[in-house]
C-alpha cells in the first residue's frame, strides 16, 4: 500500500513493530513519508507517536491494519497469553490509535477511518477462534463508531480479502501460494480506498476481487 499511495503522490506516515523493517521503509520512502517503530498494543507508545504525527495536521485516511494471528489450535488449547497477545494487537491497538488520532479529526469533521475486519469477522473456521474473536469485534467496534462522528466523515470495517502474506503462512502453508501477493492486491486495494468518503459511512465493505 505504501509504494502505491506513494507513486499517486499521497504522504505516507505508518508504524511497524519490527525495528528491520521500519529501517527498510524508511530507507525507501524518503520525507516526507516516516515510518516509525511503536507497538500498537501498549497505548503509551501510540501516544508518544501520534503527538509529532498530528502536529502536522490530522490524516485524510487512517487505516488500522495491524494484526497477528494465534497458531492454529482448538480453542481450549490456545495459552492464554497467546489469546491475550491476539486481543491487545488486534483489538486494543486499533482502540489505540482511533483514541489518539480521532480527536483532531472530529474536530476538523472530516478524514476517512477503515479498520481492517476479515473473512473471519463474518464467518469462522476451526482452530482460529482468538483471530475470529477479534475480527468480530472490529466489526461491532468500527459500526458503533461510524454511527458516533459527525457528518462528512466515515469509519468502515474493510475485508481485505485473501493475500499471501506471512500471517497466511501460518495458518495455511503452501496453500497461500495460490492467493495474490501483497503488491498485486494493493493494485486493486488502493484505488478502491482512495475512493471511499462519507457515503460509505456504517458499511461494512469489502476489497473487490
Amino acid at each position: 500500500m505504501t509504494e502505491r499511495l506513494a507513486e499517486l503522490g499521497h504522504t505516507v506516515i505508518g508504524c511497524s513493530q519490527s525495528p528491520e523493517r521500519v529501517k527498510e521503509l524508511a530507507k525507501r520512502f524518503r520525507p516526507p513519508h516516516r515510518f516509525d517503530t511503536v507497538d500498537v498494543a501498549k497505548d503509551e507508545q501510540v501516544a508518544a507517536w501520534a503527538k509529532p504525527v498530528l502536529a502536522d495536521g490530522p490524516p485524510d485516511l487512517l487505516l488500522n491494519n495491524a494484526a497477528v494471528m494465534n497458531r492454529t489450535a482448538p480453542l481450549w488449547e490456545v495459552p492464554p497469553d497467546e489469546f491475550s497477545w491476539v486481543i491487545d494487537v488486534n483489538i486494543k491497538g486499533v482502540y489505540h490509535v482511533l483514541r489518539h488520532f480521532l480527536p483532531v479529526m472530529v474536530a476538523r469533521k472530516s478524514g476517512v477511518i477503515v479498520n481492517f475486519s476479515s473473512g473471519w469477522g463474518r464467518s469462522t473456521s476451526p482452530e482460529v477462534a482468538p483471530y475470529c474473536a477479534t475480527k468480530y469485534a472490529i466489526e461491532g467496534l468500527t459500526l458503533a463508531l461510524a454511527q458516533e462522528l459527525p457528518h462528512g466523515m466515515c469509519a468502515v470495517p474493510l475485508n481485505p480479502g485473501i493475500i499471501n502474506t506471512d500471517m497466511l503462512q501460518t495458518a495455511w502453508g503452501e496453500g497461500a501460494s495460490s492467493y495474490p501477493t501483497p503488491d498485486k492486491w494493493a493494485a486493486r486495494a488502493v484505488p478502491f480506498l482512495l475512493g471511499l468518503g462519507p457515503k460509505d459511512n456504517g458499511k461494512s465493505l469489502s476489497v473487490p476481487q
